[in-house]
């Protein structure tokens, strides 16, 4: 899914290997670039290790960069390598990496959340966003409207909602006037339902057709 929202936004080759071969993790300080190497190469091709280091004293910070040669590389050392390392995928290189750092640190570092929401804690992305949402006064709940110009396919589209964990329900429904898509979708959490709307709302589903997402009311009382 990472590889299909990078194409969908028209990103160039070069940005879109940048964006998906490199991973950032957490290691023992007393690791070199070749213990590195040794750790992560059974889930592909290596193009490079690097250790992060105080440019100062030269010590390693314990964190460091390892790069792929095939996006599924990364996808593979993220899904399969212990979770100690706390494997993500590395900001691009034309992003602040010391604020990359921070941010990775300071959401690694707290306490772990439970449930379906621990996907979620590790990914910087995903922490910042949830902190700016808080401040943007739009109702949310736990279902979401689905709209698309083409007609949805029920397995399909329960497939592509279902990547956010705690999906509860998919209802697709076709309008027979317009033969147009559409859904309702159903979450646990709330945070779920916020970070689909997130990644999904102007995903192009299939090529070409853009998804309309919107929060609908579940009967709860949103501000929890």
């Amino acid at each position: 899914v990472f590889i299909a929202q990078s194409r969908a936004s028209g990103s160039h080759r070069d940005l879109e290997d940048e964006e998906l071969t490199r991973i950032f993790v957490m290691i023992p300080k007393t690791y070199t670039e070749e213990d590195l190497r040794e750790k992560f190469k059974m889930y592909g091709d290596i193009e490079y290790c690097s250790i992060i280091k105080n440019k100062t004293t030269g010590e390693s910070k314990g964190l460091g960069y390892v790069r792929y040669l095939k996006p599924s590389q990364a996808a593979r050392a993220i899904e399969e390598c212990d979770r100690s390392y706390r494997a993500i995928l590395a900001e691009p290189k034309n992003k602040s990496s010391e604020s990359f750092e921070h941010d990775y640190y300071s959401n690694n570092m707290r306490p772990e959340l439970r449930g379906n929401t621990l996907p979620f804690c590790m990914q910087p992305e995903f922490c910042s966003f949830e902190k700016a949402e808080t401040r943007i006064q739009e109702p949310v709940s736990k279902r979401l409207s689905v709209v698309s110009r083409l007609p949805f396919i029920q397995e399909q589209l329960f497939a592509l909602f279902d990547l956010v964990p705690g999906l509860e329900y998919c209802d697709v429904q076709r309008d027979p006037h317009t033969n147009s898509g559409y859904a309702v979708i159903q979450y646990s959490t709330a945070a779920s339902a916020i970070y689909a709307k997130y990644k999904l709302h102007g995903f192009e589903y299939p090529p070409g057709n853009r998804l309309t997402v919107i929060f609908l009311e579940d009967g709860n009382d949103s501000s929890e």
